[in-house]
């Protein structure tokens, strides 16, 4: 799936759209910055208002994994043609989020777990790297020769791409049931994660959208900056989770696959609403 997506992206968008460094700059600082404080915040809030804890400890875990995330790339470029924005930028802007996103998770589940088990330090990011970035850097090398293929049959390979995510999410929770996941997790709280992540989803919508308008940028730029800074993939935090969390990842990616759904839903109906606006 990587190795595609380095095939299909054209060097010349990457560099046009990294000219803009103000849009690109607030992205990633939304994406692992902001993202990772709002987490936090909600954390402590819950631990203040519910003193024996809202979650239980392997649910806040993922929680906060998700904050660490990079955006996502497919649905951010899609959502933000739908919304009639700046598709280059979110191209350059979410495909940088996940590159870096290699780097930045790992070191930001560090720090803000705290947990000898999740795999922080040089090896993590090895072994992270290896897994995403390393295909991504042989598609770009290989792309004069693959890059027409792949345009070409892309009906063909966007279901290569759904279907390793999917083959990622169902390994994922077959070891979540090998753990006895469902028998240790009440509908209840599965109830209260997915709270959590339309209040995560909310709160950060809303700032992004505060932070372009503060920024003076055009409303495609606006609209660039809130779908590729408010949300999180799916489809790199499931390999990373198996790397960073071995033992847990079934329960850790949880709240993931909740917050994209949610975040699929309510950025699809922001997506429209966008698109009726009158041109310009």
């Amino acid at each position: 799936m990587f190795f595609f997506q380095g095939a299909k992206l054209q060097r010349h968008a990457i560099v046009e759209s990294l000219q803009d460094w103000r849009l690109q700059g607030a992205t990633l600082i939304m994406s692992f910055g902001v993202f990772p404080l709002i987490g936090l915040g909600l954390f402590a809030l819950c631990h203040v208002i519910f003193p024996n804890g809202l979650l239980k400890p392997d649910l806040w875990t993922g929680v906060l994994f998700l904050c660490c995330l990079p955006s996502t790339v497919q649905s951010s470029i899609a959502l933000t043609s739908i919304a009639r924005g700046n598709v280059p930028a979110s191209i350059c802007a979410a495909t940088v989020s996940n590159i870096l996103g290699i780097l930045f998770t790992p070191l930001l589940a560090g720090l803000l777990l705290h947990r000898s088990d999740s795999g922080s330090g040089l090896g993590t990011i090895i072994d992270v790297s290896r897994e995403l970035l390393l295909p991504f850097i042989i598609g770009q090398l290989v792309q004069r020769w693959v890059g027409p293929i792949v345009k070409k049959h892309k009906v063909l390979l966007s279901f290569t791409d759904r279907g390793s995510i999917i083959v990622m999410v169902y390994a994922a929770f077959s070891a979540a049931v090998l753990q006895g996941l469902w028998h240790r997790i009440p509908l209840i709280q599965l109830g209260e994660v997915a709270v959590l992540d339309s209040l995560l989803l909310a709160i950060i919508l809303g700032l992004t959208a505060a932070l372009g308008r503060l920024m003076g940028q055009t409303i495609e730029n606006d609209i660039s900056l809130q779908f590729c800074g408010s949300k999180k993939s799916l489809a790199t935090g499931v390999p990373m989770a198996s790397v960073i969390f071995p033992s847990g990842a079934g329960i850790v990616v949880l709240p993931l696959m909740l917050f994209h759904q949610i975040q699929l839903f309510v950025c699809t109906v922001l997506a429209r609403h966008y698109a009726q606006r009158p041109n310009s």
